[in-house]
C-alpha cells in the first residue's frame, strides 16, 4: 500500500473543513494580568481592584463589550488570505520569537521539550541500521512496525500527563493553603526523568546485543513517554507562569 495515499486523502478534508480561527481575548478578561500597575480604561491601578469592574472583571459601560463577530461565508474560509488576525506589526511578529529565547522560562521548556525530542529523532534514525542489518535482517515493514512502541508510548504519556498534572496540582494548593503556583507543573519532570532516562539506557542496552524488536520498541516506548510528559510539564508551565511576557501584552493595549 502506498504510505501516501493517506495524506492525499486527508488533505482536501484539512482544507475544506478544518478552517483557521483565532480568538482576540478581551482585556477585561484577563484578570492574571491585574495584580500589577496596568494602566485600564484611562486610570491608575496598582495592587488592587480600585472599581467594581476591576474586583469581577465584568465591564462597566457598553463601550468594553465584546462585539459578536458574524461567522464568515464557506467560501471565504477557504481563501489562502481571508483578512487580519492581529492588530500588531507584520515584522514584529517576525521578529518577536527572538528575545523570547533568551528568557529563562523559556530557555528552559525548550531544553526539556528538545533533549529528548532529539534523542527521539536520533533513534528513529538508528533503528533503520540496526535491524535492517544483522542479526535479526528484518525488512523494511517489520523495521516499520518497532514505531507501534513510541505510538503506545506517547498515548500512555498523554494519559499519565494530564492525570498527574492535574491531581498533583490539586493537591499542593490544597497544601499551600489555597494558592496556587505555576511551579506545581513541573511535577511532571520527575516521571519525565524515570521513563525517559529508563528508556534511553534500555534501549542503548538491548540494542548493543539485540536478538528481537521487542525489547527496543519497550524501551523506545518509555523514552517517548518521558519526551511526551516534558513536553507537557514545560507547556503547561510557560503558559501559566508566563503567558503576559509570551503574548507580549504591552501597556499600550491599556491605554
Amino acid at each position: 500500500m502506498d504510505p501516501t495515499v493517506e495524506p492525499h486523502t486527508v488533505l482536501p478534508l484539512l482544507v475544506l473543513f478544518v478552517p483557521e480561527t483565532a480568538f482576540r481575548r478581551s482585556d477585561h478578561l484577563n484578570t492574571d494580568f491585574r495584580g500589577d500597575t496596568t494602566r485600564y480604561g484611562g486610570e491608575q491601578f496598582a495592587h488592587g481592584f480600585d472599581s467594581e469592574h476591576e474586583r469581577t472583571g465584568i465591564p462597566s459601560s457598553a463601550s468594553d463589550h465584546v462585539m459578536a463577530r458574524k461567522k464568515i461565508s464557506f467560501a471565504r474560509s477557504l481563501l489562502l488570505f481571508n483578512g487580519r488576525k492581529t492588530d500588531e506589526s507584520f515584522f514584529k511578529l517576525i521578529l518577536r520569537p527572538l528575545p523570547l529565547f533568551l528568557h529563562p522560562g523559556v530557555l528552559w521548556a525548550c531544553l526539556i521539550q528538545g533533549t529528548l525530542i532529539g534523542w527521539t529523532v536520533y533513534i528513529g534514525i538508528t533503528l533503520a541500521a540496526t535491524f535492517l542489518g544483522p542479526p535479526l535482517w528484518l525488512d523494511e515493514l517489520s523495521t516499520g512496525f518497532l514505531y507501534c512502541g513510541p505510538f503506545i508510548g506517547a498515548v500512555l504519556g498523554f494519559l499519565l500527563s494530564g492525570f498527574i498534572s492535574d491531581w498533583s496540582s490539586k493537591l499542593l494548593t490544597k497544601r499551600n493553603h489555597g494558592v496556587y503556583e505555576p511551579e506545581f507543573r513541573m511535577v511532571l519532570v520527575i516521571p519525565q526523568l524515570v521513563f525517559g532516562s529508563a528508556g534511553l539506557y534500555g534501549f542503548g542496552i538491548v540494542s548493543e546485543n539485540v536478538s528481537s524488536g521487542i525489547l527496543p520498541a519497550f524501551f523506545f516506548g518509555l523514552e517517548v513517554m518521558g519526551m511526551v510528559l516534558g513536553a507537557v510539564a514545560s507547556a503547561l508551565y510557560v503558559v501559566d507562569a508566563h503567558r503576559k511576557t509570551l503574548q507580549c501584552v504591552q501597556s499600550s493595549k491599556y491605554r
